[in-house]
This record gives C-alpha cells, sequence and structure tokens, in this order.
C-alpha cells in the first residue's frame, strides 16, 4: 500500500477556495472525513505536525472543517451551518458531548456504563448531584424536567421508580386516570398523600389499590368544595386486601354508614366529620392509635357506648385514643374503663357535655398511667381537676380542658402547682365574661359553650398566679374573665 503524502501547505487565502474539492459535501449521513484537516494523513494514531494559522481566513475554514467533520458538533458551529440541517437540534442539548473529544477519536460511539449515563448524558453533572436536585422538585415540576434531555427524562424516572413517599393535590376537574398515570410511575410507593379539590369515589380506591400494591400508609384529605362518597363496604374492601397497610387517615366519612375493619397490619387509624353509623366493628388486633371525629350535627344517632365496648375487645393494644362528638356521656366513659387497656398513654375526649366528675374520678380508678388527658367541652369542675391532680402527679405531662364552664382559676392554678411534669395546658374559653361577647363564639358554631346551673355561679375578673418550672405553653384563649396574670 503506498502512503499518502502530505499536500503542500497553501495560503491562508486560497484555503476557502481548495475546501470544496478537498472535502466535498455529503448529502446522506453528515459524517466528517477520516483525515486530518491541515495534513491530509489519516487521523488514527495521527499528530498533527503543521501549525494552525492565525489569520481570519483560517479561522473561518476551521468553523466550516469543524462542523463538516464533526457530527456532534451541531450546538457549537455557527448559526448559518445549523440552518442547512433539516431539523436544527437543541441549543441546550445535553445529549451533547464535547465536540473536542471527538475530533481526535476514531469510534463515532463509545460504550457508556449504565449507571454512568446520567453523567453523560447531564452536561457533565455528577449523578449524584442531579439525583438530590431532580428529588427535590414537586411532581409537576419533575414531569417538566423529564422533558429537558434522555439525561434527565432517565433520571426523573429512575426518581419516580424510587419514590417511596408521594404528595399530590388533585385538581377539582381532574379525573382518576391523572392519579393513575402519576401512580403507575411508582412501584415502590409506600407512603402516599392526596389533597382532593375532586369528589372521591370507589374508583379512586381502586386505582390506588391497584397502583401501589406495597402501600403502608395512606391520607386523603378533602377540601371544602369535594365530597367523599366512600361507603363502609368499599373501606371495609380496601383495608381487608392491603395486607401492608399500616396507617389509614381519611376525612370528609360522611358516606360510611357503617364499616368493618379486619387487619392485621392496621396500627393507625383516623376518620373525621362521621355521621350516624349504624355499625362499627373493628378486628383490628395491631391498633395502636385511633382517632374518631363525628359531625356536630344533633340528629347524630350513632352508638358510641356499643363502639368502644368493641374497641375494647378486639384492640387490646390501644395507647392512643381520641374521640370528638356531642354524644359522649358517662355511659361511654363506663364502657371504656371496663375495657381495661392496660397500655392507654393518651385519652382525649372532646365535647362530650355530659362528661362529669363522677367521669373522671372513673378514669382515674382505671387509668393511672395517662401522659395525655383531654375533656375539652366537658362540665368538669374543680373537684374534678382535684382527683386528676392526685392520680396523675407523676405522669401527666399534658393537660387540655378548653371549653369547660365550670372550672375557675383556683382549679387552674392548684393543677400547675400539683402537677411537676405538666408542659402543656389548655383552659380556654373556661373563663368567660357572660357581658362579653366573644367573636370566636360568634365565628365558630362548632364550638358553643354548653349552659349549665354552674355558670352563674362563676366569678368574673378572677386573679390567676402560676409559678412553674417546666411549663412550656398556657393557653388561656377566650378567657375575658380574667382580669390579673401572673406567670413565672
Amino acid at each position: 500500500m503506498h502512503a499518502r503524502h502530505p499536500h503542500p501547505a497553501t495560503p491562508g487565502a486560497s484555503a476557502p477556495a481548495q475546501l470544496p474539492d478537498a472535502f466535498p459535501p455529503k448529502r446522506g449521513k453528515k459524517r466528517g472525513g477520516y483525515n486530518c484537516g491541515r495534513c491530509g494523513l489519516p487521523k488514527k494514531g495521527h499528530s498533527c505536525h503543521v501549525p494552525a494559522t492565525t489569520t481570519p481566513a483560517d479561522s473561518t475554514s476551521s468553523a466550516v472543517i469543524a462542523a463538516v467533520s464533526s457530527p456532534l458538533s451541531v450546538v457549537l458551529s455557527p448559526s448559518p451551518l445549523r440552518q442547512s440541517y433539516p431539523h436544527p437540534r437543541r441549543a441546550l442539548s445535553f445529549d451533547d458531548i464535547d465536540v473536542r473529544d471527538s475530533i481526535g477519536s476514531d469510534n463515532e460511539e463509545e460504550y457508556i456504563d449504565p449507571d454512568l449515563e446520567p453523567a453523560v448524558c447531564s452536561g457533565r453533572l455528577p449523578p449524584t448531584c442531579l439525583w438530590n436536585v431532580l428529588r427535590r422538585l414537586p411532581p409537576p415540576a419533575l414531569l417538566s424536567a423529564a422533558k429537558v434531555c434522555k439525561g434527565w427524562r432517565e433520571t426523573a424516572r429512575r426518581l419516580w421508580r424510587a419514590a417511596e413517599e408521594l404528595r399530590l393535590r388533585v385538581p377539582a376537574k381532574a379525573q382518576v386516570g391523572l392519579v393513575g398515570s402519576v401512580l403507575q410511575k411508582c412501584p415502590a410507593l409506600i407512603r402516599l398523600s392526596l389533597r382532593m379539590e375532586s369528589d372521591v369515589d370507589a374508583t379512586m380506591l381502586a386505582c390506588i389499590a391497584f397502583s401501589c400494591p406495597n402501600l403502608e400508609s395512606m391520607e386523603i384529605f378533602t377540601a371544602s368544595t369535594s365530597i367523599n362518597r366512600i361507603t363502609g363496604d368499599e373501606l371495609g374492601r380496601f383495608v381487608s386486601d392491603k395486607r401492608c397497610l399500616t396507617s389509614l387517615k381519611m376525612e370528609g366519612c360522611s358516606n360510611l354508614g357503617g364499616f368493618i375493619l379486619c387487619s392485621s397490619s392496621l396500627s393507625t387509624l383516623w376518620l373525621s366529620d362521621l355521621h350516624s353509623l349504624s355499625k362499627m366493628v373493628f378486628n383490628c388486633p395491631s391498633l395502636k392509635e385511633i382517632s374518631l371525629d363525628f359531625s356536630r350535627q344533633e340528629n347524630d344517632n350513632t352508638n358510641l357506648t356499643t363502639m368502644v365496648d368493641c374497641l375494647g375487645r378486639s384492640c387490646p393494644r390501644l395507647q392512643n385514643i381520641h374521640i370528638a362528638s356531642i354524644r359522649l356521656s358517662h355511659a361511654v366513659v363506663l364502657a371504656l374503663t371496663a375495657a381495661n387497656l392496660r397500655g392507654l398513654r393518651m385519652l382525649s375526649l372532646v365535647l362530650g357535655s355530659e362528661i362529669t366528675d363522677a367521669s373522671v374520678a372513673a378514669i382515674a380508678s382505671t387509668y393511672s398511667n395517662l401522659e395525655l388527658l383531654d375533656l375539652s367541652g366537658s362540665t368538669i369542675s374543680d373537684s374534678g381537676i382535684g382527683m386528676i391532680c392526685n392520680v396523675f402527679p407523676e405522669t401527666l405531662s399534658k393537660l387540655l380542658l378548653a371549653l369547660c364552664p365550670n372550672i375557675t382559676s383556683s382549679g387552674i392554678q392548684f393543677a400547675a402547682a400539683q402537677l411537676p411534669l405538666l408542659e402543656l395546658m389548655d383552659c380556654g374559653m373556661t373563663i368567660c365574661d357572660p357581658n362579653s361577647q366573644s367573636p370566636i363564639a360568634e365565628e365558630s358554631s362548632d364550638c358553643e359553650l354548653q349552659n349549665t346551673p354552674n355558670s352563674k355561679l362563676h366569678l368574673i375578673y378572677q386573679k390567676l398566679i402560676i409559678k412553674h418550672g417546666r411549663l412550656k405553653k398556657l393557653s388561656l384563649w377566650g378567657c375575658s374573665g380574667l382580669d390579673v396574670r401572673f406567670y413565672s
């Protein structure tokens, strides 16, 4: 074989005229030549010895040569040459590598490790940096970032597949298919939180059950304009089918009607806006926390005594109980004490106007290790506070007695003095001036004070002196009957 001889060096002014003869343009694949543009020798294993000229004409010719010889230099070539391509590529294309690395390379395509592919396809950005940046984006922004380039699209896809927690706000006019398309991107999802501005029904539950086989925690919050149409039977089927579900929180449960929940893994259950439940069966031996918030309607005919009795028999591991209902009574408290839940640490019975000092005595005689006691909205008096202080001096750290009209400043002061571990105390709307109109009571119809005969015995403009070493928060909102307050 005869080796090619180098072409003689030509003056800079004649270089543009010889370029079409030396490098004829190709209209098929836009691939450059395999010879050096300065000396003419093959590029493979070649180090050019001809120095580059610095004249303006040579700089123009070198740009044209680079544009012809490198298929990856479309972004970096002058704009008139970009317009000659039928489909110009993006100006900020992260798919391309530097043209200087490809001119001296004999291979058109290099092997890219799959683990390092995001680094090459993202403008030399390290994969860990790109991952940490994209993982902080909300779902809409992540969907937009996936449209930037191939590298970002692949990283976004991996983020969706590796996501374990997802929070979504579903607009009012959105359909179930929108939520399903997003959930199908996350096969490893275990925690889901939905802020629903549209209606919720069984179709949404079926979509979640199909798209999230390993779901452990689900939260559904409803807006004021949305309606939760899920029934008790549909909720029971969902809970029984999800063997990994440990936490369920749902708002707007006014259409349940009744339910039977059977789950060996469920440990946390929050249901709000309940109304007139005909049956409530809990077969959840691992349940540790339950919160049931009933509607404030007078026609609510839920039998709370039967419900509490069922909880005591089927959920022996309960530690936290919260029940908010105007139907709470002393009979419900007696049913709760009969359950004898040994692990109970937090008890909250809110808005029970029929809960009296006798109810406090029953609670104190059965559950002596309470850390939180909330009897807001009850009719207990200072005598009930005295029983609380005698039984829980070494365990109670949070005491909430808001909306209790029979409590005076003496009872509040006595509780602060006798409970050394107390950190939170709420006595809002307890000592009120009957002649003053509270704006809070006017705006909120759910927090109306119960008229009791003992309310006439209250002394207005009472003094309150509290000295406590660990008390972090003392709430006296709406106490217009207090004239002087001293905190230290």
